[in-house]
């Protein structure tokens, strides 16, 4: 990350890097930390570089005309939820605990976020789960307008869950440290999929066979 083009200052970063950590915790298993869902949110809120990931693996689409406005648009509004939710963490923190919300204890924060999340609808918070799934899943820039409509916690658990599920090419799921927790090995690269050189059709259809029958499509 050290050369690439980030949007959080490292407080918010820190802020936002400790929220995700109380949504997926380290226990057993790897958490939000671990899988680097940071990484992935602050590559995502940088600007128009990481949107959408060649199917050939060499890299990202550079996006132009009317499609990089609407993104860009988008994206300036997750950023300014993002600020604003942030501030918002803080300021909760410091007029409950005396202290910025990432040098709280867990049991505190999650308090923080319970108080943050309840000036929202807690419809938001199941919206953004039922999108986000517990699977694999597109990475945020290819998915519907949803989250631009959440609300500052339902929005960082739906970006908590992507990062922890996507594909690592879009900077989260470090080590398929998310993969790792359901059990699916994933492909090599997205190279391997778009070529049909690999399937995932074992891992979400009842009785799909062996995850490596799709080695031969296409040949």
């Amino acid at each position: 990350m050290a050369d690439e083009q980030v949007f959080f200052d490292p407080h918010q970063r820190e802020t936002v890097e400790a929220a995700m950590a109380r949504m997926i915790p380290t226990d057993d298993s790897p958490g939000a930390r671990e899988a680097g869902t940071i990484d992935f949110l602050d590559r995502y809120l940088s600007g128009l570089g990481y949107i959408y990931a060649k199917p050939d693996g060499s890299g990202f689409e550079k996006l132009d005309g009317m499609r990089a406005d609407a993104w860009r648009q988008r994206i300036d509004i997750l950023r300014e939820k993002y600020v604003e939710g942030i501030a918002e963490l803080d300021r909760r923190s410091r007029d409950q605990f005396g202290a910025d919300f990432a040098r709280l204890p867990g049991d505190q924060q999650d308090r923080v976020l319970a108080d943050v999340e309840r000036g929202g609808t807690g419809a938001d918070l199941e919206k953004a789960k039922a999108v986000a799934g517990f699977a694999p899943v597109e990475p945020a820039l290819q998915q519907t307008s949803t989250e631009i409509e959440l609300e500052f916690v339902p929005l960082l658990a739906f970006h908590t869950r992507q990062g922890f599920y996507a594909d690592p090419v879009y900077g989260g799921n470090r080590d398929r440290a998310g993969w790792q927790v359901i059990g699916f090995p994933g492909p090599a690269s997205l190279a391997e999929v778009h070529s049909g050189r690999y399937s995932t059709l074992a891992y979400f259809a009842e009785g799909g066979g062996d995850p490596g029958a799709g080695d031969d499509h296409g040949e």
